[in-house]
């Protein structure tokens, strides 16, 4: 039989126990009300049935961690506290010490079932589980008297001759060690399931948006003017009429005309040709998911009384 720390055996153990978390409750003796410890951690078996509590003994029994089985307590979380069932200082120093590195195997429990079969536990009147135990006051210890029963006046008592084998061994054989459901408290818990839906993001990609230099031929025509000088000799209309004697055979006249012409002027000049503007836009959209999910249901089967004349 493999045992697992709770943390180990579910690490997500705090979500579904919640309030009634055990590590950290005290734990009080149930005779005297007198303070063993803590509850340090809790073995599982490998169907995370609770099989022990690891008591931190503290000052009760200097630095000291022993197991304690479930049978042997009654927790009551509202109250934060743990009530060990006929848990002495002796068994305390019986019990071998448990620490983190300690594989717990069949011999290592056959040592600690050994101390509490030596002592069989009274079965006693039951704390009051419907008492508000919100102080330490709340406690009620049990009475002197102890409530016979048909089978026995003890819990477990006969049990210390019994032989266990270590190939047929199951906690069932030994309930008032193991068995967390007393007369006075059962817990049921459903459990149900849920969807859950979560948004991941991820990067599918990446834009790059630079840029380079193009070059092209470009060609521009421009019309330019150039002025020349045409001098044309034509018989005037008045030829032959006599003229002005005064005018006549003037030496060194010249007449002078302007020429001018336009050349090109080609340059390159930088302008603004266009402005991109970048921006990121969102899409939204909604998607669809369908699952099954279970849901624990409670089932009561009510007997009559009159089915067992």
């Amino acid at each position: 039989m493999v045992l697992y720390k709770l943390e180990d055996f579910d690490p997500k153990y705090q979500d579904t126990v919640g309030r009634d978390e055990i590590k950290g409750l005290d734990v009080y003796t149930d005779k005297d009300d007198e303070k063993v410890g803590t509850v340090k951690n809790i073995l599982v078996d490998e169907a995370g049935r609770f099989r022990y509590l690891v008591i931190e003994t503290g000052f009760w029994i200097f630095g000291k961690q022993v197991l304690l089985p479930v049978g042997r307590t009654r927790i009551f979380p509202n109250s934060k506290r743990v009530y060990a069932l006929g848990f002495t200082k002796e068994q305390a120093k019986d019990l071998p010490e448990f620490n983190n590195d300690l594989k717990v195997d069949y011999d290592y429990e056959e040592r600690v079932r050994g101390v509490y079969r030596t002592a069989p536990l009274e079965a006693t009147a039951p704390l009051e589980a419907s008492a508000p135990l919100d102080t330490p006051t709340a406690y009620k210890a049990p009475t002197t008297e102890a409530i016979s029963t048909p089978a026995t006046d003890a819990i477990g008592a006969g049990t210390t001759n019994a032989n266990y084998a270590r190939d047929t061994y199951t906690y069932e054989q030994e309930p008032h060690l193991y068995d967390l459901n007393d007369r006075d408290r059962q817990t049921l818990k459903l459990y149900e399931e849920r969807l859950v839906a979560h948004k991941n993001r991820r990067n599918v990609g990446e834009v790059t948006i630079g840029k380079h230099v193009e070059t092209e031929t470009v060609r521009a025509s421009v019309p330019i003017e150039k002025e020349r000088v045409v001098v044309e000799r034509v018989t005037p209309a008045d030829a032959g009429t006599p003229g002005s004697p005064a005018n006549a055979f003037r030496e060194g006249e010249v007449a002078h005309v302007q020429i001018y012409e336009e050349t090109p002027d080609i340059r390159k000049e930088t302008v603004v040709g266009e402005e991109v503007r970048i921006r990121k836009e969102v899409e939204r959209d909604t998607v669809e998911a369908q699952e099954t999910v279970r849901r624990e249901k409670l089932d009561i089967n009510t007997q009559d009384p009159s089915d067992y004349r």
